[in-house]
């Protein structure tokens, strides 16, 4: 028998939906290949003077985890709440920045702010009165945790379920790319940056294009002002290749790209 024979458009349609079938799911994604999260821990003033700045330049949006206590958010106020209105995100990073003082190499914590001798009811009030804090400055309820020092627990207990209805989400410090199925919004992984060049950051983008994954970058200083820092041309050069590639990359604020995970495991959920 004789099979009639495929038109080439024909041909390139079949081949087009055969790859759609075997290719990862884009949407969760804002229809773009994937996620990438800039974040920026610790309310310093490299935030303010190079990193806003940055990001302004080439319209790309940011996270900035602020401690409440820092000098940086009193003095400097005005200028958090300017960039809190042009879209940037200030996400919770406790009131005073406690750490498990009883882990090596945590000769840095004080014994006032020790999480290892806090309790979990003052830990999670000092957390809800840091979003008081935030909310005074930027009038948003919606935001996103990141865990000091990326301790997760007091006494065995992990103190963010008692904060899952207060945010939208928690970042953490462990490294790793996942698709919006697999991560986890209690404790969302992302990558420590400290030293590393521009390459190095560009590399990480394109593997998280490639598997259509969530990338976080975890950044403290930029171009100096902290002991764990990036070069301002290696962040410069990240920036860069982001805005070359906003048509496949979706850089958003953390708490944006959250609740797109969020909604997206709900309406699964909801099929079943």
């Amino acid at each position: 028998m004789k099979f009639p024979t495929l038109s080439l458009a024909a041909s390139l349609l079949i081949s087009s939906a055969a790859l759609a079938q075997t290719t990862p799911a884009a949407t969760p994604w804002n229809n773009k290949q994937c996620a990438v999260v800039l974040t920026y821990d610790d309310a310093i003033d490299v935030d303010l003077d190079n990193v806003v700045p940055a990001l302004d330049s080439v319209k790309l949006r940011g996270t900035f985890y602020l401690i409440g206590s820092s000098p940086v958010v009193t003095k400097r106020l005005p200028e958090w709440r300017a960039a809190a209105k042009r879209g940037h995100e200030l996400g919770n990073h406790a009131l005073f920045h406690p750490c498990d003082g009883s882990r090596p190499g945590r000769e840095f914590v004080q014994p006032d702010h020790d999480l290892h001798t806090y309790t979990v009811g003052r830990a999670v009030d000092e957390i809800r009165a840091n979003n008081t804090l935030l909310s005074a400055i930027d009038g948003k309820t919606a935001r996103t945790f990141a865990y000091p020092c990326g301790d997760l627990q007091i006494g065995g207990v992990k103190f963010y379920d008692q904060l899952k209805n207060d945010f939208v989400a928690a970042r953490g410090i462990t490294s790793g790319m996942q698709t919006a199925a697999q991560v986890d919004l209690s404790n969302v992984d992302a990558y420590f940056i400290n030293g590393q060049d521009g390459q190095y950051l560009i590399d990480l983008v394109k593997q998280a294009q490639q598997s259509h994954t969530l990338l976080v970058f975890l950044f403290h200083g930029v171009g100096g002002g902290h002991s764990l820092n990036v070069a301002l041309p290696a962040h410069r050069q990240l920036l860069r290749y982001l805005k070359a590639h906003e048509k496949e990359i979706w850089v958003a604020p953390m708490v944006e790209v959250a609740q797109r995970i969020k909604d997206e495991k709900a309406d699964v959920v909801g099929k079943k």
